[in-house]
This record gives C-alpha cells, sequence and structure tokens, in this order.
C-alpha cells in the first residue's frame, strides 16, 4: 500500500507494506472499508479508484494505476482472466497467470488492494444466465472477429464495478471512479455506455495509450512477437501518427494512403483500419479523404503480426 499522505485529506501516512490482496468480495469490502476510514478527516469525501485488469500487466497498466493513484485515497486493482472473454477455451488456458510480478508492479504503481478472486467466487453458480448485451457496439470491430466478447467482458465488468465501489455502510462519503485504458477504446466506449444506461454512481477515466520509444502501444500479447516482428508492428503506430498529423493540420486524411503503409509490410495482415466516432463508433466517411478534417474522431486499427493479433487506436482533434 502507498505510504504517502492522502493529496486531498492531509491524513497521517499508512504504514508502507505491499499491497493488500483479497480473495473475496468479503475481504475487499472489508479491507476498503478500513482503508477509507483510517484517513478520513471530518466529513471530507474520500475517493476511492478501480483499476480492473486481467493480470499479466506491464508498465502500461502502470501507468493506469499511477493515474488512479495521483488522484484517489484507495487505489484497488483487480485481476482476474474472465472466462466468458475468450471464445477459444485454449486461449483462455494459456493466458498468463502472473501473480506474484503483478503484485510487485503493482506496489511500485502504489496500489492499496489487489482483489484477485477465483473464478469461482466471481461465478459461483457458473457462467451466468442473465447477462448484458454490448448492442451494436459490441457486433463490429473487435466484436466480429470475437463474437460474445464484450458481453462477456460486461459480465464481468458490472460486477467488479459493485464489487469494488463505496462499502455499503460505508463509514465516511466516497466518491468512486474506475480507470481504463485507451488502448482498448471498443471496451471503453461499451462500458462508458453501459454505465450511463445503467445510472452506476461511478465516473469513468480514460487513461491514455502508453507506447514503446519506437512507438509501439504497449500490450500484454507483445512478449510473443519475435523481434522481427515487433519491429514489423511499428508500422501500424507510423499510420496512426501520419492520420493524427494531418488531423491536427486539418488537412483531408486520405485514410488509403495510411491502409497503403500498412499493406507495403509484408509481416502485417490488416483486418481493418476505420475513422469513427468516439463514442458511436460509427465510421465517419466523409472527412475521411478529400475534405479538410474538422471536429473529433477516433482511427481504430486492428492486424495480425504472425499469429499475435494486436489493436491500436488515435484520438483526432480534439477527442
Amino acid at each position: 500500500m502507498n505510504s504517502a499522505p492522502s493529496p486531498h485529506d492531509g491524513g497521517t501516512p499508512l504504514a508502507p507494506t505491499r499491497p493488500l490482496l483479497a480473495r473475496t468480495v468479503a475481504e475487499l469490502r472489508t479491507l476498503s472499508a478500513r482503508l477509507l476510514e483510517e484517513g478520513a478527516v471530518g466529513g471530507t469525501p474520500r475517493r476511492l479508484a478501480l483499476v480492473p485488469t486481467m493480470g499479466a500487466l506491464h508498465e502500461g497498466h502502470g501507468h493506469l494505476v499511477r493515474a488512479a493513484r495521483a488522484a484517489n485515497d484507495v487505489v484497488v486493482v483487480s485481476v482476474f482472466v474472465n472466462p466468458l472473454q475468450f471464445d477459444d477455451p485454449a486461449d483462455y488456458d494459456r493466458y498468463p497467470r502472473t501473480l506474484d510480478a503483478d503484485l510487485e508492479l503493482l506496489d511500485d504503481a502504489g496500489a492499496d488492494i489487489v482483489f484477485a478472486p477465483e473464478e469461482s467466487e466471481v461465478y459461483p453458480d457458473g457462467p451466468p444466465l442473465v447477462r448484458l448485451s454490448s448492442g451494436k457496439l459490441g457486433e463490429k470491430f473487435e466484436g466480429a472477429s470475437r463474437p460474445g466478447h464484450f458481453d462477456g467482458m460486461l459480465a464481468v465488468v458490472a460486477q467488479l464495478l459493485h464489487h469494488a465501489g463505496p462499502p455499503p455502510l460505508a463509514p465516511v462519503p466516497v466518491e468512486y471512479s474506475a480507470y481504463f485504458g485507451q488502448k482498448d477504446a471498443q471496451q471503453l466506449a461499451i462500458v462508458r455506455r453501459m454505465v450511463a444506461d445503467l445510472a452506476y454512481p461511478v465516473r469513468i477515466h480514460a487513461v491514455p495509450i502508453v507506447r514503446s520509444p519506437e512507438g509501439l502501444a504497449l500490450s500484454s500479447r507483445n512478449r510473443f512477437l519475435s523481434p522481427e516482428q515487433a519491429e514489423a508492428a511499428l508500422v501500424l503506430s507510423r499510420a496512426l501518427f501520419l492520420l493524427r498529423d494531418r488531423a491536427q493540420a486539418h488537412e483531408p486524411l486520405m485514410v488509403d494512403d495510411a491502409e497503403a503503409l500498412i499493406a507495403s509490410q509484408p509481416l502485417v495482415d490488416l483486418d481493418y483500419l476505420e475513422v469513427v466516432d468516439p463514442d458511436t463508433l460509427e465510421p465517419l466517411a466523409f472527412n475521411c479523404r478529400e475534405t479538410p478534417f474538422t471536429g473529433t474522431a477516433l482511427v481504430l486499427v486492428a492486424a495480425r503480426v504472425g499469429n499475435v493479433r494486436l489493436i491500436d487506436n488515435m484520438p483526432l482533434g480534439d477527442s
């Protein structure tokens, strides 16, 4: 647990320790209530944050946690490999489980509590019979290649937002936020819509993509790339930066040029490159070619490099 005093309440620093580990919802709520109460000053609201992850953490996740740490009094990070997000059981079995290494990274980043439940804690009666639907937002792009992925994501995020929220009968007023990476832009848009549609009492924060010095978006999947493939994958960010620069100059985007740039790299097989509305993910066909770019948009790209599927994105304009 981070030992620095809260930036908001001027409370006494707590004794330094590595993140407290909760395996059950009851443990999570007990620890959260204790930490919220320990630093309370009068009736000043405490700030509680959740950072949901599936583990196998890298510096991009560390950036997420540090963003939450800078603005909140208590930071909870969940580590749970959600089986409902995998359409291939072999992919689920292959997904790295690195809790010890994750705890070290989260200690450095300043997490207070790590919620790492077993599957039986999250789904005690097996896969849920009643589920949320991601609707049209979840049917396109990544949803088209991974049917049911976003419905499975919502099943667990809805639970995590509930379990990690202000404990019942919280001893102090609590302001609640959750932090998601901009890298999974489609997931972020779907979570925001769920929170709005279901009136969840939580504020969703998007944290910008963390990239390698060369420009590759950090991802747990990057570990499966050979050095040659990692070099080839840089063409994705180069294509995105090309479109960003044209948008900033209010020039026509000429998306065909970005597609041609990716096609010039034989090790990269492009799935899609699309300029969309950041909220609805609907394509913005105008602004893309002959007319000068104005307004805001989001470029989404996905490609396969060898056997590794990579996604990336870039906000355009003021989005």
